[in-house]
């Protein structure tokens, strides 16, 4: 089959926000363990955090105005008031020319609206010298502004790291609704992929690189993952592989047989699956590495077929895998880690096609500089040897050393 809808990597990308859908399945999640997770809700604060005024020092509680102009040779003096215990209300308020000791974290008493650090006050019995002023609020967190009770503080969609867990905490959302973890599925296919873990290997046999990292990838975003036996060169054993992987999973990963083959049977097996709606969508990107990709989407289920080159599979993988699962995350944004850098040699490139070229950075001012690891495209070892990905655009013919360019994050 030729490569009849071979895309751009402009129009790859727009396909995938087009036709992948959220999963619309959802589950309860403990905060403690929610880390990593995307939220199926919109959460609003249903109290004010923190839900009184409070120091954020060690010091005294005073009335601002009573502060100005206090200096160490003329400093103001208050009269002490008592102490403020931790996690206690304090029993009375307090009232003009008074100063009542905060520990830090404390709730203030009535009538106070700042707090001196203690280094700034000298004490003596029942009278308090301030030696530094302070401003209305200072050393003072007020009650609701971290969050306001009615507030929207996270949004559907949001990955939860540790802060956002904390700020559910601090909530007392000890439960949240978060999207299902995508069940991705794994084939590798070719009469000469063995098992990784053969440990002798016949004439013409290649152990199965790409079951070990793309699988590691779809972990390490979040997914579970089901690997499939490695299919042969057989139609039938293809098909019946590739059925039971889209009846269990809600994506499927194919690597290998993508490319133009009398024994290719990715693109006829994937046409086959599901309702066919929309189909077959990208037969081909104007890439390199990782041209012969495919990307279907049937019954609301992406259906990739990666290059069976185990640099190729992951460099398309990580481009185009990483969107798609974000997609099915049903994540706010797309996590897109790049940075810029300074390439330090010129490197040509054909327009009409993106080239990714592995790069190590080194420390520069002010940007990096991204060094080309050298070795051909379908070497394992340059992945090692690299830190991310430049992209040469399809409209340029190479990059000059010293321009900026685009590196995305190996992730």
């Amino acid at each position: 089959m030729d490569f009849f809808r071979v895309k751009t990597t402009e129009e790859m990308t727009d396909i995938i926000d087009q036709h992948v859908e959220s999963i619309a399945l959802t589950g309860t999640v403990p905060t403690d363990k929610a880390s990593g997770r995307v939220l199926a809700m919109d959460v609003t604060a249903t109290e004010d955090v923190p839900g009184f005024s409070r120091s954020t020092v060690d010091g005294y509680a005073v009335q601002a105005q009573d502060t100005h102009g206090a200096s160490e040779t003329m400093p103001a003096f208050l009269h002490y008031a008592g102490a403020v215990e931790m996690g206690k209300t304090p029993n009375q308020a307090l009232t003009a020319d008074q100063a009542v000791y905060v520990p830090t974290g404390a709730m203030l008493p009535e009538g106070a609206d700042a707090v001196v650090m203690i280094e700034d006050i000298e004490k003596n019995d029942d009278l308090v010298q301030v030696l530094k002023p302070v401003r209305h609020h200072e050393n003072v967190i007020v009650r609701g502004e971290d969050t306001e009770k009615g507030a929207l503080v996270l949004e559907k969609g949001t990955v939860l790291r540790p802060q956002e867990s904390g700020a559910l905490a601090a909530l007392g959302i000890s439960r949240i609704e978060a999207v299902k973890r995508p069940v991705i599925g794994y084939l590798s296919s070719g009469d000469e992929i063995v098992p990784y873990s053969r440990e002798t290997l016949s004439e013409g046999e290649i152990r199965d690189v790409n079951g070990v990292t793309i699988p590691a990838l779809i972990q390490e975003w979040g997914c579970e993952v089901r690997i499939a036996p490695i299919a042969k060169d057989d139609r039938a054993d293809f098909q019946e592989k590739a059925e039971a992987l889209f009846e269990d999973c809600d994506m499927v990963v194919m690597s290998g047989g993508s490319s133009v083959g009398v024994k290719d049977y990715t693109t006829d097996v994937i046409t086959s699956l599901g309702d066919k709606e929309p189909g077959l969508l990208v037969h081909g990107v104007s890439v390199k590495p990782g041209k012969p990709t495919i990307l279907s989407v049937s019954s609301k289920k992406p259906i990739l077929g990666l290059p069976g080159h185990p640099a190729s599979a992951m460099v398309i993988f990580h481009m185009f895998g990483k969107q798609i699962i974000d997609r099915l995350m049903g994540k706010k944004r797309v996590d897109r880690h790049t940075t810029v850098a300074r390439v330090s040699q010129n490197i040509p490139s054909s327009p009409g096609r993106t080239d990714y070229i592995r790069v190590t950075l080194h420390t520069g001012t002010p940007y990096p500089d991204a060094e080309p690891v050298l070795g051909k495209s379908g070497l394992i070892s340059t992945l090692i040897k690299s830190d991310g990905l430049l992209e040469i655009p399809e409209r340029k013919e190479g990059v000059l050393k010293g321009d900026l360019v685009k590196v995305h994050y190996f992730i």
